[in-house]
């Protein structure tokens, strides 16, 4: 960094303050999801871990999924109910601001990379039954999961480092309720092209390629439910993977919105209600999706509630 920029600003986040009126009643919506998101995954990862039932490869993703997904709303969602709560906009610290920001990156990436192993581990149960133990083996699995944490916490250390290595203005001003990639990127008064090209190759390769390789996952196995003469067994392997699907486009959707518009096309609103939609609203969604959706997570939650009260 330049000399005159030893003494690091903090960032000031102005969230929601143009919507004064709003605030109210945006920060018990916010709660009540929050809350929502909470227990549901925590549900998630519960029966995962104590019902036999969902002692397999796709729970096991989905037990991790979840766990993302609780990281990911505790690192975004309690500054976002102060900022609501407070009647001014608040400041964030550079290195608060800095560590927001490599555990978005984190979780982000590790949730992209978890959709892709959840993909292929329905490709490999529909389309190669037959080698399906050996494909999906518990080392494989944990091999998976390590791997999506590795490549997250690789990319948000390179991109952390690129972006707050730049100089910033003494008194930076997010018009966002996070320290977002691009937000903060946008302040950086020199240097910052290099960043931008880095954001937008981790974007090629983080979100557009998982998602092409979920897309021809699903296309493989498109084929096989069109070879499938049985209306009955075409009808149970839509149900396995309409879920994951469903959670597939709510998460790729949005963020790939987000990140792939350019800057001159690009709303503050419209940021921070894609913003709000994949960091709140769909990690709320996502266990009611699998849920609902799914007769052993059903089954297995059903047995959970029912255990206190058939126990002497």
């Amino acid at each position: 960094m330049a000399k005159e920029n030893q003494t690091l600003p903090a960032f000031l986040l102005l969230g929601f303050s143009d919507l004064r009126a709003l605030k109210g009643p945006l920060f018990w919506v916010v709660l009540l999801v929050y809350l929502v998101a909470l227990l549901g995954n925590s549900v998630i990862i519960l029966l995962t871990q104590t019902s036999p039932a969902l002692h397999s490869p796709m729970y096991f993703f989905l037990c991790h999924l979840s766990v993302v997904e609780l990281l990911y709303t505790t690192d975004i969602v309690p500054r976002i109910l102060v900022d609501l709560a407070s009647p001014h906009p608040r400041t964030i610290s550079f290195q608060g601001c800095a560590a927001q920001m490599y555990v978005f990156i984190v979780l982000g990436i590790s949730e992209c990379c978890l959709l892709t192993a959840m993909a292929y581990d329905r490709y490999a149960a529909i389309c190669r039954p037959l080698h399906y133990p050996s494909l999906m083996n518990w080392r494989a699995c944990v091999a998976m999961v390590g791997t999506s944490w590795l490549i997250g916490i690789i990319t948000a250390t390179t991109q952390s480092s690129l972006i707050f290595t730049l100089p910033f203005p003494s008194h930076p001003i997010i018009p966002h309720f996070l320290c977002d990639i691009l937000p903060v990127l946008r302040l950086a008064s020199a240097g910052k092209h290099r960043s931008e090209i880095s954001v937008m190759t981790a974007t090629v390769v983080f979100i557009m390629i998982p998602f092409s390789l979920i897309v021809t996952s699903y296309a493989r196995i498109l084929g096989t439910i069109l070879a499938t003469v049985s209306i009955q067994s075409r009808r149970k392997i839509f149900s396995t993977c309409s879920s994951h699907l469903l959670v597939v486009f709510l998460f790729f959707g949005t963020v790939s919105i987000t990140y792939s518009q350019p800057q001159a096309g690009s709303s503050i609103t419209t940021d921070r209600i894609l913003s709000l939609f994949y960091t709140v609203i769909t990690p709320m969604l996502n266990p009611i999706i699998y849920t609902l959706r799914n007769k052993e997570v059903t089954g297995a939650l059903q047995h959970m509630i029912k255990m206190p009260v058939s126990s002497p």
